[in-house]
């Protein structure tokens, strides 16, 4: 495993901000300083919109050529961004690909996990936004809604133990997709195999840095979390955090170990010389 790593990637909530909430303006700045030296990506559950509000519009002033080296990968992997680049628009972003589920797939999923969270007694009556979601490439359940506070989410189900309860009923419903814990209140749908630890391998074919020149910052690196899959592979070196002072704190002591030097030699989706 190399000590310095080419690439870096973090999950989000509770990673590099509190769930649903933006970056604070440490982590922006540290996210930009990290890209300076080499790849960035930030693979999470949330959606597109989660990754642009949270992330992007956060953070702070670069230049194209910086940009152009972090990679969004948002719903656990399913779909992947990369910064367009233009001088008008720093922020454009362009899609590489997006692992849709289908119509018949999307039905399946939210019917299995409406039924077993009313069935566990986990529907809960006072919510901050829809429980269900269509992101697409993925169905999310949260239990309280996509808006709701950050404190009411972290005393939902500080154990893990209702989320874990309720993933297994719908995964033992749906054999043929993927279910998996994701924030502090929510249970994540994809396609079978189409997880984190697809989109580390997407990454290693996209940029041809080897899994093991890669480091990922996750906080939900146990077995139910949706962070595990890349634990699991075994070839990627994980670091687990409690949050974004946390990671912060790994950032300030790893960033004056990088090599001070442009990516030359790596490899770019944008357009760009890296």
């Amino acid at each position: 495993m190399t000590s310095a790593p080419r690439l870096v990637s973090f999950d989000l909530d509770d990673t590099l901000a509190p769930s649903k909430t933006a970056i604070d303006p440490r982590i922006g700045e540290l996210l930009i300083r990290l890209a300076e030296h080499i790849e960035v990506a930030i693979i999470s559950g949330g959606q597109l919109a989660q990754f642009v509000s949270q992330v992007v519009q956060q953070l702070p002033t670069a230049p194209p050529e910086t940009l152009a080296h972090f990679h969004l990968l948002p719903t656990c992997g399913t779909q992947y961004y990369r910064f367009a680049g233009t001088p008008t628009d720093p922020h454009a972003l362009t899609q590489l690909y997006a692992q849709d589920l289908t119509a018949d797939e999307k039905h399946r999923a939210l019917t299995a996990v409406e039924e077993e969270a009313r069935r566990l007694g986990l529907w809960e009556t006072r919510t901050w936004g829809d429980i269900l979601e269509d992101r697409g490439s993925q169905i999310t359940f949260s239990a309280l809604g996509q808006a709701a506070p950050v404190d009411a989410k972290k005393n939902w189900d500080p154990t893990g133990e209702r989320k874990s309860l309720l993933r297994e009923a719908v995964a033992a419903r749906l054999p043929n997709l993927e279910v998996r814990s994701g924030g502090s209140t929510s249970v994540d749908i994809t396609r079978k195999g189409i997880d984190k630890a697809y989109g580390m391998h997407r990454l290693a074919d996209e940029t041809g840095i080897p899994l093991t020149d890669m480091h990922f910052y996750g906080d939900r690196l146990d077995p139910d979390g949706n962070d595990y899959p890349v634990l699991a592979m075994g070839q990627v070196h994980c670091i687990p955090v409690t949050g974004w002072e946390d990671t912060a704190t790994h950032l300030d002591a790893l960033i004056p170990t990088l090599p001070d030097r442009a990516l030359a030699g790596h490899a770019s989706l944008s357009g760009h010389d890296v």
